[in-house]
């Protein structure tokens, strides 16, 4: 779902990207889906396995963000009493994120010197040394500075406030196809200085994405002729890339809102 929408900057079926693929997206999907849902593994090592799973198969970082999110989640999903309409995911979730032991920490770090995401590692604890704290704490002096980290601490505040509100109300004004997505999408680039765009270009130009995010939000709510917001939206699209400008982690926070989405619709 979050592949085939078209997310400005990032990388969709509309338009390939950043030397990335639609397809390499596809197959990293299918590769780590398989360690994601091991009830035989913990949670930092079906992470780890996720991560090693998709080096093999497409040979870069496509997906570290919306691993280290399904991660936990799924394993919130699995347990008993999982329903969203009762808050019970979101509990499941803090008891997962509150029990991850130091051996989680260790894989998860693994998994991010494995995938390499350039940026992430720089932290005060440096993923590529044994870690001296749990990840939750790691996570902590990270927050601030990344999207994802954040969600680690604020037990997915932004996905199950921002993401899911944006994508709710989307479908209960009776959006179909991909347009739920893309205002999930849309909400994250409007909302934060994306971090991915931070770590590689600077506050000055994610700030700048964002501003041009809210003007762009702004317009697709005041038309809902499909052809005018598909050319609105490439011609943003066109803008970011040629600036070589990926909001990689609105997007990796897009895929956790679906996902929290979908399996409300499931365990309900």
């Amino acid at each position: 779902m979050e592949i085939e929408a078209l997310k400005p900057g990032n990388v969709h079926l509309f338009a390939d990207g950043h030397g990335m693929s639609a397809a390499q997206f596809m197959t990293s999907a299918q590769v780590s889906s398989g360690p994601l849902t091991d009830p035989r593994l913990p949670v930092g090592q079906r992470i780890l396995e996720a991560v090693r799973a998709t080096r093999l198969a497409v040979a870069t970082n496509t997906n570290l963000g919306i691993i280290l999110l399904s991660g936990p989640l799924i394993c919130a999903a699995e347990m008993m009493g999982a329903r969203l309409h009762d808050n019970r995911l979101h509990d499941n979730l803090d008891a997962v994120l509150r029990a991850m032991s130091m051996d989680d920490t260790r894989a998860v770090f693994e998994a991010i010197v494995a995938a390499a995401p350039g940026g992430l590692g720089e932290a005060a604890n440096d993923v590529r040394q044994e870690p001296k704290v749990h990840l939750l704490e790691a996570m902590r002096e990270a927050a601030d500075r990344d999207m994802i980290a954040r969600q680690y601490v604020t037990c997915f505040g932004d996905v199950f406030g921002v993401g899911l509100a944006a994508l709710e109300a989307a479908l209960a004004r009776g959006e179909g196809g991909m347009w739920p997505t893309v205002f999930a999408y849309m909400a994250f680039l409007a909302g934060f200085p994306d971090s991915h765009v931070v770590r590689n270009h600077g506050a000055e130009a994610a700030n700048q994405a964002r501003q041009d995010a809210l003007a762009v939000q702004a317009a697709l709510h005041a038309n809902d002729d499909e052809a005018a917001r598909i050319h609105l939206l490439m011609g943003f699209d066109r803008r970011l890339k040629a600036d070589n400008i990926n909001p990689g982690t609105s997007a990796d926070l897009t895929v956790a809102t679906l996902l929290v989405h979908l399996l409300g619709v499931r365990l309900a």
